[in-house]
């Protein structure tokens, strides 16, 4: 996010009429919500189509944001539920099967991309979705404590015991895969295993 963006004040004005401020505020949390989106589903057309999706949800509901409270965590919360409601569509449309044929016949344009986005899911994958988002949230999106919480409606007790199971798990992952690594080197150059 740009450090001369004040969400709020953004938000405050858009909530009285403002479109300059809409604009604005599109300009600076667009970024945010689209790495959420992407590292959740490693794909930038999903990635846009949800966030489009999630700025004309916004734009419906702007009328619900408090004055006085924290835009991002608010942002957060519509994006998740929109993430919510594209995987329950994809798991009945079976539109999820596709895209699993797609990565394995390897069409995605920007392989660079999605090696990243598929080596973050490769390292999440053992965490509980609760877990995988907390992380996200935390450290993808650099929110704070509270407005995880905010985000998730939960506590704060809760995210960090979500975090705390998250980081001893990617702890044990972590580990695990340098082990299998060095294993692996000692066996390719002719060493004791």
């Amino acid at each position: 996010m740009q450090p001369d963006c004040n969400l709020e004040m953004l938000m405050a004005r858009y909530q009285q009429g403002d479109f300059a401020a809409a604009t604005a505020l599109v300009e600076c949390a667009t970024p945010q919500l689209h790495r959420f989106f992407l590292a959740q589903l490693g794909s930038r057309a999903d990635a846009e189509d949800l966030l489009q999706e999630t700025w004309l949800r916004i734009h419906k509901v702007r009328h619900t944001h408090r004055p006085g409270e924290p835009v991002l965590p608010w942002l957060y919360a519509i994006a998740r539920h929109i993430r919510v409601d594209h995987y329950r569509k994809v798991a009945r449309t079976g539109a999820r099967a596709r895209e699993l044929e797609a990565r394995a016949k390897g069409t995605f344009a920007d392989s660079g991309q999605f090696e990243s986005a598929h080596n973050l899911e490769a390292l999440l994958a053992p965490l509980s979705s609760g877990e995988r988002e907390v992380i996200e949230m935390l450290k993808v999106a650099g929110m704070s404590l509270e407005e995880v919480a905010r985000a998730t409606s939960s506590s704060v007790g809760s995210v960090k015991q979500k975090a705390h199971r998250a980081y001893k798990k990617l702890r044990e992952r972590i580990s695990a895969m340098g082990l299998a690594q060095r294993q692996s080197a000692k066996t390719q150059s002719g060493g004791p295993s």
